[in-house]
């Protein structure tokens, strides 16, 4: 099998006398799998994504070999955001991107993990080569035109701090509860990160909610983000829309916010302070 997805953005940072850059991003995914005689699934996948950004021109790539069954999936290789992708909330529509709305620690990208469907739950877990955990699980319900979704999340990893020296072990909780009415979706998520240096301990929270529709071929998003490193705030706020051209042809815009100029006990923090449109036309087959 094979999947991939084209987009050509052209992006403006509002807070540098409105640079421009025109970038090209092209990502694709090729999967193989078999069953055995005793119904075990055995499959491998391969993503790979090339992007261009100014004068910076680099190639990415991921691979995993999988085995599953009635009792679920377990996964090797490069698994690192598989927890994170079956608790996150919903992305953003078109070019939107929250900022901040996940932990700041990660997992190495090495390890393994697993997943498997109990009825309405999911329950996903991942180990990285370093020993640290990530688990979560995803309860889903629909009834009717609506559908309820309820997660949980803890995990562990490590965070650089913007200074580029100070590295912390993390520890973090998050949950979503996300609504959906028809062709609209309503979310709400939490979390608290706690980061232990051999320089300053820190504590994080943060809220994080969005809600997206679609109106006959066009899509909406609208999210907002507001958390405290220590006191200092971390605000984020982004906008999104699609426009469905053809089967799978469709116009993107994002608009994004993050401010979060967080200075630690003389530690650089974080020094994100941005706002940026883009706009793209994106080709996924």
């Amino acid at each position: 099998e094979l999947r991939g997805t084209v987009d050509l953005p052209v992006s403006v940072e509002l807070e540098r006398d409105d640079r421009e850059d025109y970038n090209f991003t092209g990502n694709f995914q090729v999967s193989a799998e078999t069953q055995t005689a005793n119904q075990l699934t055995l499959g491998a996948a391969y993503f790979g994504q090339y992007a261009t950004a100014d004068s910076d021109d680099h190639y990415t790539d991921n691979v995993a070999g999988y085995v599953g069954g009635v009792w679920g999936t377990v996964i090797a290789g490069n698994v690192a955001g598989i927890v994170r992708e079956e608790t996150r909330r919903a992305r953003g529509v078109g070019n939107a991107e929250l900022a901040f709305d996940a932990t700041y620690g990660a997992l190495d990208d090495l390890g393994g993990s697993y997943v498997g469907r109990y009825g309405p739950v999911v329950l996903s877990g991942t180990i990285d080569e370093d020993a640290n955990v990530d688990v979560g699980f995803m309860f889903q319900r629909p009834l009717g035109n609506k559908d309820y979704r309820f997660t949980g999340r803890y995990s562990e990893g490590t965070y650089t701090a913007a200074d580029g020296s100070t590295v912390f072990d993390t520890q973090a909780v998050g949950a979503v509860a996300e609504f959906v009415y028809g062709s609209s979706t309503f979310d709400l998520g939490a979390g608290y990160e706690d980061f232990a240096s051999t320089a300053v301990d820190v504590d994080r929270w943060y809220l994080s909610t969005g809600a997206q529709t679609k109106i006959g071929v066009t899509s909406f998003s609208l999210e907002g983000h507001y958390g405290e490193v220590e006191g200092e705030e971390e605000v984020a706020a982004s906008f999104g829309a699609a426009y469905d051209i053809a089967r799978g042809l469709s116009a993107n815009l994002g608009v994004n916010y993050s401010y979060a100029p967080i200075t630690v006990n003389g530690i650089s923090f974080n020094d994100a302070q941005e706002t940026k449109a883009i706009v793209s036309l994106r080709y996924s087959f």
